[in-house]
């Protein structure tokens, strides 16, 4: 006699089948690519061969905060402004210091970052950046009218009486 929950999932699965549900999967009818030897990781090693899961993802999160720490400048570099400088250092030492608290053996640490630091560093990389191009901009003929917006009614519907 079959468990109910595995009739129950057996059922479902050919109800399925006979609508035709898994008709049109990808890679339908081919074989699988499995490894001559037994490799319980077959399917994930797979994936990582074909490129559909980013790598650095399956770093540990020191190893990634470090990453993230040796391109600082490229980060502040595109920050708009002196405080956003400030709250990216606050949000990255935090989250160092969740990673230390989680993991307080860990030999390789990530290092923290002064929030005035990146600051300072911020207003440097400013200073040494070029001026952006002006964006030229087509002259218009004298007599051209400026382009107005159409007037809009701020009701949507008619007046009525």
């Amino acid at each position: 006699m079959m468990d109910p929950a595995v009739a129950r999932i057996e059922s479902t699965i050919e109800q399925a089948m006979r609508r035709g549900d898994f008709d049109d999967l990808p890679g339908a009818g081919e074989p699988l690519d499995l490894p001559a030897s037994h490799d319980p990781d077959w399917w994930i090693n797979q994936r990582l061969a074909n490129g559909e899961i980013d790598r650095e993802a399956l770093l540990p999160v020191v190893v990634l905060l470090r990453k993230e720490y040796e391109r600082r400048e490229q980060t502040l570099a595109a920050l708009p402004h002196e405080r956003a400088a400030r709250e990216y250092a606050e949000d990255f030492t935090e989250r160092v210091h969740q990673d230390r608290r989680a993991n307080p053996f860990q030999t390789m640490l990530a290092p923290a970052w002064d929030p005035e630091d990146a600051a300072r560093r911020w207003r440097e990389l400013r200073a040494a950046a070029p001026e952006p191009a002006p964006v030229p901009t087509e002259p218009q003929p004298p007599h051209a009218p400026a382009a107005r917006s159409p007037r809009r009614r701020w009701w949507p519907f008619g007046r009525r009486t």
